[in-house]
This record gives C-alpha cells, structure tokens and sequence, in this order.
C-alpha cells in the first residue's frame, strides 16, 4: 500500500486533522495521481455532516481534484507521467450495464464508486481529493487542457459537469431562455457555461448584491427572488430553469416562471424533501427534473468546451488549515465563488 498524507474529519462535528491514509498499490489499469489542487463542494460538507446518510469516518472528502500523473500501471494507454489531469465525482462503475455501455456512468444500475465514502471493487472505503496522492483506473481520470489552469480547473470536475450535464441535456443554446437559480459555486459555472453554449441567461438570486459579479461572467439579465413582482414579472419565460441552490425553495414559484414545454432541474440537493403542486407541472405541460454529474465522457467534453470558450472556475485558493474555517464560510456564502485547496500545504500544521 501507498502512505499518503490527507486531511480527514472524525466525526459530524469534527474539525479536520492531518492523518495518513493507504492508497492501494497501482493495478495494471491504474494511475498514480500526485494532487495539486482540491475544490470543496457542498457535498463534502453535506456528506462528512451525515445529511446524506451514514458516514464510515475517518473520512477524506473531495471530489474536485486536479494534478500530475507520477506513476502508470504496466497497461496503461491513456496516460503517461507529466500528464494533467483531473478526478471527479466518480472513480468507478460496474461497466458492464446499459448505462455504463452509453457512457452515462453516474447513473450505473449497480452501483457507481463514489470517489470518498464508497466502498471500491477491492472492498476499501474510498477517500477523496484532500490529500497529496491518489489511485485510479485509468477510464475514470480526465486530461485537462494546457490553458486551464489547474487550480481553475479542479472546480471543473463537480461544478462544471454539474452544470454543463444539464444545460447539453435540455438544449441550452441560442434562442432559448434560460435562468440560474443562485450564484454560488454551482451556479456561477452555469452562467458561464449557458452564455457560452448561446443562451440568453438570466441569474434568480435572493439579493441583488452579486449582480455586477453575475453580470459580468456572462448574465443578461439579473433579479432578486426576494421581490415578489420578480415572479409575476418573468412567469412563462424561460424554457430552462436550472437550481444549484442546495436549501428548501418554493418549486411551484419557480415552476411558475417556465414557459410551455419548460423544464426546472433540479442540480442542487437539499437534505429535506422539496413539495411540488401537481397543477405547476400540468398547467402548461411543464418539467420538473433532476440531473447528477455526467458521465467520464461528457466530463471529458466540458473540458474541451471550457477550454475552447476559455472557461474556468472564480476560486479563491486556501491552505490545508484553513480547511474548517472555509466550510463554515461555505455554509455563510461567503465564497466567490469555490475555495480550492493548495495540496502542497497538505503536510502543515
């Protein structure tokens, strides 16, 4: 086994701790990945939190994760030590079902590997991104562009898929009007993205206080969810709604703002169900929709796609120590707009 350095949290309520964890020696498929950069997401902190169900602690969170291949398994085709690349959401599936055939990973009927707080093909519970080294099969790692810069880049690998998935799915692009719930983490790479695909792309944030920031990575319009006359002003307007905000919202308001044949997909995971009123959805012909990541493929296309459009995550870069004080900040939305780790501090106290 490989000794690497990590950061982990012990429990719901634990701060983080410098620890060593084992990564398992390179299989003949595997790549040996030194972590440059790691993003933290909001699922880090739903899941390390146990908002999303049982927790195998010590756990490593991060799944935003971009580095330097160092050391390639004996049957390795796709890469070769000095390669960027980044890791996902994801660091395995079943490969062998219908969905997996199509490229749609995420979504394996048996079960995807999640890349922290999954239990591999090996029988270990995986551990993420915080961290100096990490080992996986070469199928579920992505090469990232040279004009992307690697700490831009890890946010890519959750936040920009996230988003991206959804707007190539439902045809965001010209002549379709597609709005933006929140500007956070999620929700600013979704701006970015839907301007770049075409769209005409409007921000629903509860205040107006980010809308020079909205307006300037790529928004058209901009408006306060606070105000009631927002929704009576855009109802049927927009043919795409996407939802990166992770709290409980009034579906029906927003279901309201769609246009026919419209669809609100859901990105943005709260811990509590969210009540939809049938007639939101039946008045017009209606969608309400959910979407996870993509799959490694379409994780691949983002790439290429920020790349050509020269997109890349607003982050603000934090050392391994200030790991606990940037959750809590994430929690207060107090991040423009994803905080990424810098691994080489990983071994400071």
């Amino acid at each position: 086994m490989i000794k690497v350095n990590a950061r982990a949290t012990f429990s719901p309520e634990g701060p983080f701790s410098l620890t060593t964890i084992e990564r398992r020696n390179l299989q003949p498929k595997d790549v040996l990945i030194e972590i440059k950069y790691a993003g933290i997401c909001h699922s880090d902190i739903h899941t390390a939190r146990g908002e999303w169900g049982p927790v195998n602690y010590p756990l490593v969170p991060g799944h935003e994760i971009a580095g330097i291949v160092s050391q390639v398994g004996s049957e390795v085709t796709k890469y070769a030590i000095g390669d960027r690349v980044g890791v996902g959401c994801l660091v395995d599936s079943c490969g062998e079902c219908s969905h997996c055939h199509q490229g749609e990973e995420q979504y394996c009927l048996n079960g995807n590997t999640g890349t922290y707080g999954s239990t591999d093909r090996y029988g270990q519970i995986t551990q993420g991104g915080y961290s100096t080294h990490i080992v996986v099969t070469e199928d579920f790692v992505v090469q990232i562009p040279d004009n992307i810069p690697l700490d831009a880049a890890a946010p890519l690998l959750c936040a920009g898929i996230t988003t991206y998935s959804p707007l190539r799915h439902w045809g965001a692009g010209p002549g379709k009007k597609v709005a933006v719930v929140g500007l956070g983490g999620l929700g600013h790479m979704g701006v970015k993205i839907a301007h770049a695909m075409g769209a005409e792309v409007t921000v629903l944030s509860q205040s107006l206080k980010k809308k020079e920031d909205g307006l300037h990575l790529g928004a058209d319009h901009y408006y306060a969810t606070s105000d009631p006359e927002t929704f009576k002003l855009l109802a049927g307007s927009f043919d795409l709604i996407v939802n990166t905000v992770s709290a409980q919202i009034n579906i029906d308001a927003y279901l309201s703002l769609l246009a026919l044949d419209g669809t609100l997909v859901n990105v943005g995971a709260p811990a509590d169900p969210l009540a939809v009123n049938v007639f939101s959805l039946i008045a017009h012909r209606r969608s309400f929709a959910g979407s996870m990541i993509g799959g490694i493929r379409e994780t691949q296309e983002m790439l290429n796609f920020c790349a050509e459009h020269n997109i890349a995550s607003e982050i603000e870069v934090i050392s391994a120590d200030q790991i606990d004080e940037a959750w809590e900040r994430v929690l207060a939305s107090d991040v423009r707009y994803r905080f990424v780790i810098d691994i080489s501090t990983m071994g400071q106290e």
